[in-house]
């Protein structure tokens, strides 16, 4: 398909065992919506939480959520199904920004982080997606992963003191809900533990409803202007490594779900982020990814028509434009916020040893050990430099340690022979140890 459409699968009442709704597929349009509506929950913990953490507005980040959301389907023809929600990368360097700029920069790097997005994209339509497995192997991909997350610790803990009795209930909800329940309800751990966290905010009286009072039903969320200040561009610059990880593994992950070969929309997928992430940066609203929340609920239901999406797009744009909606959203206090960046932030830096893990990565490589060593370390303690206006923190210093140190490495290895040299007694192979490739050239 290349075009809106799709065609009813079966009877568009039941999927056989074995079987997938295909993405130019949809069942029936009752249950179609619901689907799509399930799509909307699946996303909207994870997607509000950013902006509550940040400090943007959760309405603005939704309009942009669902606009970005369509400008992909657009993009891909239809043919690629995701919901672009709030990336977790844009947490710490937003709230550095923020910090010391205000918002308006913040949003400014977002938008440049979103044109470089959409530049890469365009290169990798054109020239294929093989460069960047070369460049970013899985070994920098997951370290670069994991140091944002644990770089962001700090932030946890800093909400988490704030309301600790909170904090720990929202978490221990999080922890239990992910093993206690099936199917949707256990996948949605995190939206639930905070509606359980946000009761007993509410109960101890830590939250306030003036604000949700006062606010309209219907009107335009808050939108702002975006200005910039080429000192903070540097935090932003590695979030778009992250992204294209992201957006390269949502592609592949769809692939080997359908059945079907999606190379091809690699480049398409990198192109309508780094726009969904530059209007976002136009009017205010959090940088875009695509969500493994939402490949959560195709792999539940089977279901992996772009029509849901077209849906969920429709339920979010209709939220976000529900000022009360928004302000009952942003009443969330520190306590839950706490604890529900605790298991997130965790969960962004296994992630990146997931990456690891997945890709076989051996360590007994020197290559491979200080790639990841190095970084994780400036990273987690957010080693800071400072040039002239320009300050690079963790995050920006520990993407460029790995992408430096691994090439490095690699090169000044090869020349002399000491790949097979074991990083140390410790780590020496046993034997056993699968043979990994760093790179598609290497495996050639």
């Amino acid at each position: 398909m290349s075009a809106i459409g799709w065609r009813l699968h079966g009877n568009g009442k039941t999927v056989a065992p074995g079987d997938v709704v295909d993405p130019d597929e949809r069942l029936t349009w009752p249950r179609t919506i619901g689907i799509g509506m399930q799509h909307v929950v699946a996303m909207f913990g994870a997607t509000f939480l950013v902006p509550l953490l940040t400090g943007f507005s959760p309405a603005t980040t939704l309009f942009f959520s669902a606009i970005g959301t369509v400008g992909f389907l657009l993009i891909t023809g239809n043919r690629l199904p995701s919901y672009l929600g709030s990336s977790f990368a844009f947490i710490a360097p937003i709230g550095a920004a923020t910090a010391s700029q205000g918002q308006s920069v913040a949003v400014g790097g977002i938008l440049v982080t979103g044109l470089v997005l959409a530049a890469v994209g365009l290169l990798v339509h054109v020239a294929g997606a093989r460069w960047i497995d070369i460049v970013m192997p899985p070994i920098v991909t997951g370290t670069i992963v994991a140091l944002i997350g644990l770089n962001l610790a700090p932030a946890a803990w800093g909400n988490f003191q704030q309301a600790p009795v909170t904090a720990v209930v929202t978490l221990a909800a999080i922890i239990l809900v992910s093993v206690l329940f099936k199917g949707i309800i256990g996948r949605l751990s995190i939206l639930v533990g905070v509606i359980v966290g946000y009761v007993v905010a509410v109960l101890q009286g830590e939250v306030s409803f003036d604000a949700v009072r006062q606010a309209d039903w219907i009107g335009l969320p808050e939108f702002v202007t975006p200005t910039f200040d080429v000192a903070v561009l540097g935090l932003f610059v590695p979030v778009v490594l992250v992204l294209i990880a992201e957006n390269v593994g949502h592609v592949k992950s769809v692939a080997a779900m359908t059945g079907k070969n999606l190379d091809d929309l690699t480049g398409r997928a990198l192109l309508a982020d780094g726009v969904a992430t530059t209007l976002a940066g136009v009017g205010g609203g959090s940088g875009t990814t695509t969500y493994a929340e939402n490949i959560g609920v195709m792999a539940a239901t089977r279901v992996y028509s772009t029509a849901a999406y077209w849906v969920a797009a429709a339920t979010a744009l209709v939220l976000s434009l529900s000022p009360k909606f928004g302000a009952l959203i942003a009443t969330i206090p520190a306590g839950v916020l706490g604890g529900a960046a605790t298991m997130l932030y965790g969960m962004i830096g296994i992630l990146g040893a997931r990456i690891w893990v997945q890709n076989k990565v051996d360590f007994s490589n020197p290559v491979n050990l200080t790639t990841a060593a190095v970084p994780l370390v400036i990273g987690i303690a957010n080693f800071t430099w400072a040039v002239g206006d320009l300050t690079f923190e963790g995050i920006a210093l520990g993407t460029a340690a790995a992408l430096v140190i691994y090439h490095l490495m690699r090169t000044i290895a090869r020349w002399r022979g000491t790949t097979q040299e074991p990083a140390s007694p410790a780590s020496a192979p046993g034997g056993d140890e699968p043979i990994v490739h760093d790179t598609i050239e290497d495996a050639r």
